[in-house]
């Protein structure tokens, strides 16, 4: 039974949180504090799964409650509860969710039981001693680093941004060619890095860093047949193209865009930690026309989508892109509220997969869409439209009436999950 704590520091909000939860009593072992105080206390006696409170309730030491817990608890999965004309906090590191206040029951109880699963896959201890079997797992990229560091100031400057990507010459003009792709629909031709931090926003522009910094950090691979890294990264990128237009909200898009692009991080790694399991798992996906997961799965136990998320949690990445990254052949593993990041990396996915450039032998075998998963979302009928917009997308060299048509596609997909 999962263990709840919630926190506020207004009797009232607390009042009404117990009534608001009350249905889940059956399933949940709840715990409602006042304070800041006493809930590090409570926490500090009695193991907790999650705490889920206002982000802006102080803890100690100028810090806020969930900085604390995040620093004292690290396991204990953490929910904020926002005010709706709050967003300032939305990008920052201090929770593994955000929801907004007053928060439905059934809302809540799919960000717990999703962010449990995912923290529950991330310390696996069965994938935690596979990957730990790998010595020198590839660090933080050293500009997204940078570029981290410097977000953390709420002040920063385009032009400091700008600079930092400017130092490395091969990740800017990748970017620059990134940016002006089908990707972000750019309506404008982006010559300097400046104008693409402009454009494409902050957050988006260090997660695109640092997909690049990861493939080209893995350049030095050696040959493994029936892999190709620039092959990889192509998919990854055209996978980005087709989940952005899948999502309306900009929040839920961006977050499939650096889902998307890393989505295949857990290849590189098996490639480069585990060449000769990894050439194993891709002859009998061939040979016995079957995806490489599941082969995977038999052959280890674990597949490249969780080796992937559990290196993407180790460098701090947002639990909503580890948690696509994690389930982007199997969405149904975690309840949905709605047709989100995790739904359409997976759909993207298998269209990339489904459209790429080249004859069709030489694609990865993957499942067909799950029909029932989108009806249930919602969006089934929505499925021919998304066909049609990805194979325009992967047309290898796309004349401007054509991307203009593929970008008008946003318009007309409108997600009903």
């Amino acid at each position: 039974m999962r263990r709840i704590l919630f926190v506020d520091d207004k009797p009232k909000v607390l009042e009404e949180l117990k009534a608001v939860m009350r249905p889940q009593q059956e399933k949940w072992e709840m715990a409602f504090v006042a304070g800041s105080e006493a809930a590090l206390a409570m926490l500090e006696a009695t193991p907790f799964d999650v705490i889920v409170t206002d982000p802006k309730l102080a803890g100690v030491k100028k810090n806020s409650l969930l900085d604390c817990v995040r620093e004292r608890f690290s396991g204990v999965v953490r929910i904020a509860l926002l005010e709706q004309s709050d967003t300032s906090l939305l990008a920052a590191p201090v929770a593994h969710q955000f929801l907004t206040k007053p928060c439905e029951p059934s809302e809540l109880r799919v960000a717990v039981e999703r962010s449990c699963k995912l923290r529950d896959l991330l310390n696996d201890e069965f994938i935690n001693r596979a990957v730990g079997s790998m010595s020198d797992l590839p660090s933080l990229p050293k500009v997204y680093e940078e570029l981290t560091s410097a977000l953390r100031n709420p002040n920063i400057s385009l032009n400091k941004i700008a600079k930092i990507v400017e130092q490395d010459v091969a990740i800017s003009a990748k970017l620059l060619q990134l940016a002006n792709s089908a990707l972000f629909g750019t309506v404008q031709d982006l010559n300097t890095v400046h104008m693409a931090v402009s454009y494409m926003g902050l957050d988006v522009i260090q997660h695109m860093v640092l997909s690049l910094e990861v493939f080209r950090s893995f350049e030095g691979l050696g040959q493994i047949e029936g892999f190709s890294l620039e092959a990889t990264q192509e998919h990854a990128q055209l996978t980005a193209k087709i989940a952005v237009r899948l999502l309306p909200a900009k929040y839920m898009a961006d977050t499939a865009i650096v889902a998307a692009l890393l989505h295949d991080v857990g290849k590189l790694v098996l490639a480069s930690k585990m060449p000769g399991r990894f050439k194993r798992c891709l002859e009998a996906s061939r040979e016995q026309n079957r995806p490489l997961y599941q082969v995977e799965e038999e052959l280890g136990g674990i597949t490249h989508a969780e080796i992937g998320a559990y290196l993407l949690g180790l460098w701090g990445l947002p639990y909503s892109v580890a948690e696509a990254v994690a389930h982007h052949h199997k969405p149904t593993r975690v309840p949905h509220q709605n047709f989100d990041a995790v739904g359409a990396v997976y759909v993207a996915n298998l269209l990339a997969h489904a459209y790429a450039p080249g004859p069709k032998a030489s694609r990865d075998v993957e499942d067909p869409i799950d029909m029932e998963y989108l009806q249930k979302l919602g969006v089934a009928d929505q499925l021919k439209e998304w066909q049609a917009m990805a194979k325009l997308m992967a047309r290898p060299q796309q004349s401007a009436s054509e991307q203009q048509k593929a970008d008008g596609e946003k318009s007309v997909l409108k997600c009903t999950g």
